[in-house]
């Protein structure tokens, strides 16, 4: 049976991993810069984590949310604690478009309203609501298009409070760092300034942070680089550090009833088990400071390479935009010098998302491996 195909494929078999490398099915070693997505944050079969995992499917891999289940309370409780998010509350479930559909669900539940404001270049995934809120036409089947949705650009402060002061939006979502859209940022006024009119206007603040959270940006939260409380958190992709786990941190403002939200798989205890064993690491290892290390040694690097425009990002969620699209960029880091990295909305973009713990040394060598490509393809 053929797959369906949707994913333009390199033609890389990657069958093992290890820290921030992958090997490939002829034993090629590949240095791993972008962690399938921002995923692999604590780095490949991290022995914590393989300990973790091995030893909860060795007692009990899955049961329902129908019964007491301490891992996830374990885990909420070290969200907190390394978070500072107090008094939040935690749901969990699988994804980040369920957490983001989720979210949404819940602002509406909360205000009685249905439209949502969102944000030029934003990706918030592939379900009905959350495709809906990602300003991407083509994803977005007409079933998707019956959602009420006004995207505006970022930054148009003006344009939020507009539409904030007509009374039907339940909710704002924004990414703190755009992800897929292009590593954008809002102006910190931006933030701060639709915090104050969420609250203002009866609208929840939903913190998008499936990427760029889980201190990817240097900070747990990337919506801790400001003075803004949200009312609902989003997080995934790095949450499980491949292993499938998404949820959100809901105010205590919002108001908890039997079967308001639901889900078969969210919150089972492997995914616990594999999401308590990258916070420990996380706080083990100090690997926030890490972040903020080789951020600065990112780029420092960057800017003495003359073919690159603009450094975008914060932390290890990071991009390189140049004057010529990266594509075949890319494929020459993949092919000839064995680096995966990723790209974006933006196809002058190189995105750059390695594990947290990855080294100077792996920056460098990143580093000295682009300028051969970019020499050699006369860039």
């Amino acid at each position: 049976m053929p797959l369906f195909d949707v994913y333009p494929l390199y033609k890389v078999t990657p069958v093992s991993g290890k820290g921030v490398h992958v090997y490939d099915d002829k034993g090629a070693e590949y240095l791993d810069l972008y962690g399938g997505h921002a995923v692999i944050s604590i780095g490949h079969a991290h022995p914590n984590y393989v300990k973790a995992i091995t030893q909860q499917v060795e007692t009990l891999g899955f049961y329902s949310n129908a019964i007491q289940n301490p891992l996830q309370r374990q885990l909420a409780d070290k969200i907190e604690a390394l978070s500072g998010c107090k008094n939040y509350e935690l749901f969990l479930c699988n994804s980040g478009a369920e957490a983001n559909e989720n979210a949404l669900k819940l602002a509406s539940f909360k205000t009685g309203k249905k439209r949502v404001v969102a944000f030029s270049n934003g990706f918030h995934g592939r379900t009905s609501a959350a495709v809906a809120a990602t300003d991407n036409k083509n994803i977005i089947a007409p079933i998707n298009a019956q959602q009420e949705v006004t995207i505006l650009p970022l930054n148009d402060i003006e344009g939020v409070k507009t539409e904030l002061e007509k009374g039907d939006v339940c909710a704002v979502i924004v990414e703190f760092i755009q992800g897929i859209g292009g590593l954008d940022q809002g102006s910190t006024a931006f933030f701060e300034t639709i915090d104050k009119l969420c609250k203002v206007n009866d609208v929840m603040f939903v913190a998008d942070e499936i990427q760029c959270g889980y201190a990817r940006s240097g900070k747990f939260f990337a919506f801790q680089h400001y003075n803004v409380t949200p009312d609902i958190i989003s997080m995934a992709k790095g949450m499980g550090n491949g292993f499938p786990i998404g949820g959100i941190l809901i105010h205590p403002s919002i108001e908890s009833k039997y079967g308001m939200l639901g889900t078969t798989f969210g919150g089972n205890h492997l995914a616990c088990a594999a999401g308590l064993a990258v916070l420990n690491t996380i706080e083990e290892e100090v690997l926030m400071d890490n972040v903020n290390a080789i951020s600065e040694h990112f780029f420092a690097v960057a800017k003495t390479i003359p073919q690159i425009k603009n450094i975008k990002g914060r932390g290890l969620m990071l991009g390189l935009e140049f004057d010529f699209e990266v594509g075949d960029l890319r494929k020459d880091l993949i092919y000839n010098h064995k680096m995966f990295t990723g790209g974006a909305a933006n196809k002058k973009l190189l995105r750059i998302l390695p594990p947290l713990n990855i080294e100077k040394e792996h920056i460098d060598q990143f580093f000295e491996a682009l300028k051969v490509a970019l020499i050699t393809n006369n860039y």
